[in-house]
């Protein structure tokens, strides 16, 4: 429960407990004082919404008179036919509801009340910001608005002709008009592009400037605390909802003929199945849902087009795996009977397992051929090389953006603080740039314990589910189980433990107590995503560097806790598995994410509709048609960019071991474009429009994984393949002092990296009984390098494997040098911004100091002149009178 909630059932309890704690409430609503922004403080009236019927035009965005247009819409109960709460309680909501309403309309907004169609109990309040008001916040908020059109010429691209093949028709969504922008002040209101008032402000703009305005008026005040903001009546249930209008229908053009009908034009060219193959029209995506938004998508698609390049390297690789497995000789010498079915292989546990022949593995030979071949080297060197170009190139398309949206100083002079942080600032501290006293939530010594408590929680939480993971995966699994088994149950866990986290990371991010919405969405993103990959990647991890990899020889097990033996891979190998692992958990969790995406929404809103029987037999305005959608999370697309750079993660960690992780990305992208523009366009509110200069925390988040990657990757082909013991096999041991083969070849190779036990040497605790088919065999193998019995160094490390030891830290450390100069000299060639911005940038900033400065000058050298003119009239005048 957040403390706001807290003080809310408080406040309820203690009125419950005296009848004269409604006079308190009526003096503190009275005494409410309105935030600075040009506002009348110590208000004695309380102002109302005006109340107007439907007006049985479904598609209208204005208030009845037709003039007004709607700009946000409040929801709430009518407090005086709630049945369900007490009266008390119902007259203290409706006092602040009714303080917050007058608040609003002395910061000069209007409001229209109108009853549902549907339900007599709910109450619409529909918000209109004026001119006036549009003007004053536009200039608090820093927002930057048209100069004039843009004049620089573009030059198309040498492939614009093909790109045109997959554009939107700009008959239907027409191109944007490009403008040079400047941060607006009413001051100078002549120097901006401004044709008709009414559009000026675009309606994303105005819902953004009337959020502000919500997020920062008070309704009450107690024990000398204001507490103000939507938000929080929203979570003590005061209001119901509150959210922008949708345009019109996403599946019917409006019956208004000045509606843009963007919100439809967006469902058929966008958000509609049979437009998967089409670019995405970013521009009206950035217009209609604002920057954010915009840059999400703009993010998504670039990330899905470099895709598809790695996309066909991976499955080029998998098809020279697949054509050459034939090819495997020690796959061959696997399968046959001669050879694998002469080798006994030693129990892989205590006592519940038993010995086996190597046959068994032979299907699962030849799929590891597939998998574990030179063209999987070659691959893991291209996607360290790919996942450099793709964050190089993404930031030039982020610098065009930045230009492009008008964000290139959004941090700079637009953000304002969370109004979370504002109602907790109680301590004054004096401000090192200005000079100037302000107020903060906690003093430098509360923050550090702040900070500190943040960082424990999240550190305590990590190794917790590490132990668990491991422990579960170890032991309870059963070692007959399959793989694919072990990693059904390893993706169920994680699909738990990510409800767990969720909230974990949510309250500690709440106690931290960020200052703006970008740094509490940075904190929340660091601590969601170390969770995250500790709990989607810990098995993967575990697989690929720690299974099999300890646990010494039959007769002597490393035994954890003196208790539990350590795990050994699958017959088929550990790289198979960690294969099936990575298989599993992709394809599950893109499952599991379309059914919470889609059918979720979708069978709620259905629900919705079903309950609303009369729905079909009236005619339902637009704003209750967008209230039974779907509201929109505090986090906005946050889930989003989570799940694709989870993703991300897995595309490039352990692409090593499954080269056609990216195409299974690839795919999962191009409908999951299509799905998240589907479920925002269709089956959710519109989105408060919000202004973002880039993806955030996401962004160095990426590239911390793309240098992890190259070395999980060396590791994988070094430690969990069979690569560099089979080149070290061929080049070395295969032909004297060591082989007996006149040649190079890889024949012989199974027989040399078995090792092999005495069955006498087993211990009671751990000697397996053996079956009828056993015979008298005396002997058994195992995978790994060591003397066999009654060697001068039995059981010892032979010197094969001090040559493969050798040769595997040989191989990663000239990998990860050859792929990060690579990588250092592709980041130092491409340059973070095009010359072609870097000109826009600097035109611009020419032309907002032509405009804003020298229009300026001229006008006081105007005035200037005419009073010198003034001036010398009146000497003139003087020095001929005199002499007359």
């Amino acid at each position: 429960m957040t403390v706001e909630n807290q003080d809310v059932l408080l406040e309820v309890e203690e009125e419950e407990e005296e009848e004269e704690d409604g006079e308190v409430v009526l003096e503190e609503v009275e005494q409410t004082i309105v935030p600075s922004y040009g506002t009348v403080p110590d208000q004695q009236k309380l102002h109302a919404s005006e109340w107007a019927e439907f007006d049985q035009k479904p598609d209208s965005l204005f208030f009845n008179d037709g003039q007004r247009r709607i700009d946000f819409v409040l929801v709430y109960e009518d407090e005086n036919k709630n049945e369900n709460r007490k009266k008390s309680v119902n007259k203290k909501q409706m006092r602040k509801r009714r303080a917050y309403e007058s608040n609003l309309i002395s910061n000069g907004l209007q409001l229209e009340a109108t009853r549902s169609v549907l339900d007599e109990k709910l109450i619409f309040v529909k918000v209109h910001a004026p001119w006036e008001v549009l003007c004053t916040y536009a200039e608090v908020m820093h927002i930057k608005l048209p100069l004039k059109p843009n004049d620089l010429k573009t030059r198309d691209s040498a492939f614009n002709w093909f790109s045109r093949l997959f554009r939107v028709d700009e008959n239907i969504i027409k191109p944007e008009q490009e403008f040079f922008t400047a941060p607006f002040e009413k001051a100078r209101l002549s120097d901006f592009y401004i044709q008709d008032k009414d559009i000026f402000f675009n309606p994303a703009t105005r819902s953004r400037i009337v959020h502000f305005i919500l997020s920062r008026v008070e309704y009450a005040v107690r024990d000398n605390v204001k507490k103000f903001g939507i938000n929080k009546l929203l979570d003590s249930g005061i209001y119901k909802a509150a959210f922008p209008l949708h345009d019109s229908r996403f599946n019917h053009r409006s019956e208004d003929p000045n509606c843009p009908n963007e919100r439809y034009l967006l469902y058929k060219e966008w958000a509609h199945p049979r437009s998967i193959y089409k670019l995405q029209p970013l521009d009206l995506v950035r217009k209609y849902y604002g920057e954010k938004t915009g840059i999400y998508f703009a993010w998504l698609g670039f990330y899905t087009q470099m895709l598809s390049v790695a996309a066909v390297v991976g499955l080029a690789c998998f098809l020279y795996g697949y054509l050459t497995k034939d090819n495997c000789t020690w796959s061959q010498e696997v399968c046959d009977p001669n050879i694998g079915g002469n080798i006994i292989m030693c129990p892989q546990c205590d006592q519940e397992c038993t010995y086996w022949n190597l046959t068994i593995t032979c299907e699962s030979s030849k799929k590891l051929c597939i998998f574990d071949s030179f063209g999987t080297l070659i691959f893991a060197v291209f996607m360290g090389v790919w996942v450099t170009l793709f964050l190089e190139f993404w930031k030039r398309r982020q610098a065009e953006l930045e230009y492009e949206w008008d964000t290139v100083e959004f941090l700079e002079q637009e953000e304002h603080v969370r109004p979370e942080y504002e109602a907790r600032c109680i301590h004054v501290v004096t401000n090192e740039i200005t000079q100037q006293e302000e107020h903060v939530p906690y003093t430098a010594c509360g923050k550090c314990v702040r900070m500190t408590f943040c960082i424990s929680a999240v550190f305590f939480w990590l190794p917790r589910h590490i132990n668990g993971t491991e422990a579960i995966q170890k032991y309870l699994t059963p070692q007959a189980a399959t793989s694919v088994t072990a990693s059904i149950i390893s993706f169920i866990i994680i699909m738990i433990l990510n409800i767990i986290y969720e909230k974990v990371a949510i309250m500690i991010t709440d106690f931290e107590l960020p200052r703006t919405q970008t740094d509490y969405e940075n904190s929340l993103t660091m601590k969601m995503f170390l969770f995250q990959f500790v709990n989607y990647y810990s098995s993967c991890f575990y697989i690929a560097f720690f299974k099999g990899k300890f646990v010494r020889f039959p007769g002597d097990p490393v035994y954890w806790l003196g208790k539990y033996r350590n795990e050994e891979c699958d017959p088929g190998g550990c790289l198979l598995e960690l294969t099936t692992q990575l298989t599993i958990i992709m394809g599950g969790k893109a499952i599991w994410n379309n059914i919470q995406e889609v059918l979720l929404p979708w069978v709620k809103n259905l629900i919705g509709r079903c309950c609303s029987a009369a729905r079909s037999e009236k005619t339902i305005p637009r704003w209750e048609q967008d209230y039974h959608l779907q509201p929109v999370g505090k986090l906005g697309l946050f889930y989003e960019y989570l799940e694709m750079v989870i993703q991300f993660g897995f595309v490039t960690l352990f692409v090593a071991s499954f080269p056609l992780a990216p195409l299974l990305a690839l795919v999962n992208n191009l409908l999951e474009i299509r799905v998240d523009a589907w479920k925002i366009t269709t089956q959710f509110r519109r989105m408060v429009p919000q202004k973002a200069q880039d993806i955030g925390a996401w962004q160095p988040i990426m590239q911390g994984i793309a240098i992890l990657a190259v070395v999980t990757n060396a590791m994988i082909i070094a430690f969990t393949s069979d690569m560099i013991p089979r080149l070290v096999y061929y080049w070395s041991f295969s032909v004297p002092p060591y082989g007996d083969h006149i040649s190079y070849t890889m024949k012989g190779y199974i027989n040399n990296t078995l090792s092999v036990f005495n069955i006498s040497d087993f211990k009671n605790e751990s000697k397996p009984v053996p079956l009828p088919w056993f015979g008298n065999q005396t002997t058994c193998r195992y995978r790994d390098f060591r003397y066999p019995p009654g060697h001068q160094y039995q059981y010892e490390h032979n010197i094969y494997y001090w040559h493969v030891i050798a040769a595997k830290l040989s191989f990663i450390i000239v990998m990860e040098h050859v792929i990060y100069c690579v990588k250092f000299i592709v980041s130092y060639v491409i340059p973070d911004v095009s010359q072609k911005t870097k000109s826009k940038i600097k035109r611009e900033k020419y032309l907002t100091q032509t405009l804003l400065h020298e229009n300026h000058l001229k006008v006081v050298k105007k005035k200037m002149g005419k009073i010198a003119d003034r001036i010398w009239k009146e000497a003139d005048g003087t020095f001929r009178t005199k002499y007359d």
